[in-house]
């Protein structure tokens, strides 16, 4: 089966937000969305109990304080690479999991995301999050997108992957989601 093409299994999910960083999101294209959109996720992640890998980009400053609010016990993961996967301890992380689906957000999209989640594809299930990622150019993010969607990578959007984990309606869990999506 083509991994791509699969649903996202909440038993193997792993949530990878990638250098939203306060000196770097002022620059980014919809930063304000993409922001609310990773805060979401986030906030899902928290009611549903799964797991989440912050990185950060040395010298570009601290994770926007709206996201670490939202897991304020998790600690980011520096790196210097653009790859998340070339960072010892991101990879450390991914391989403790034991998760093989990995929803990405975060930027720059055609610099360290598309890096991370190209690196990720052949051994990976990757979704990226069209709506809680972006670049400095509106441009580079469509060409990063179109990179990534050629090379087997899910493009996705923040309610896309909530629903798609929640699976049904009715639930607490339902209810606690509905006040992150309305």
């Amino acid at each position: 089966m083509n991994r791509s093409n699969s649903l996202i299994e909440r038993d193997d999910v792993l949530f990878v937000l990638i250098d939203l960083q306060e000196r770097l999101m002022p620059a980014i294209a919809h930063g304000e969305r993409v922001v609310e959109n990773a805060r979401r996720l986030l906030a899902f992640a928290r009611i549903a109990g799964l797991p989440v890998i912050f990185t950060e980009q040395e010298k570009l400053g601290a994770t926007v304080p709206v996201l670490k609010n939202e897991m304020p016990d998790l600690e980011a993961i520096s790196k210097v690479h653009f790859n998340c996967f070339y960072a010892d301890a991101f990879s450390r992380s991914v391989e403790q999991s034991g998760k093989r689906t990995l929803v990405l957000a975060g930027v720059e999209s055609h610099i360290c995301v598309a890096q991370t989640a190209l690196h990720a594809a052949g051994d990976f299930h990757v979704h990226v999050v069209a709506d809680a990622t972006s670049s400095r150019t509106l441009e580079n993010l469509t060409l990063a997108t179109e990179r990534m969607r050629d090379k087997g990578v899910t493009i996705t959007s923040t309610e896309m992957v909530i629903y798609e984990l929640l699976q049904r309606a009715g639930t607490e869990e339902f209810k606690a989601a509905l006040q992150i999506v309305k």
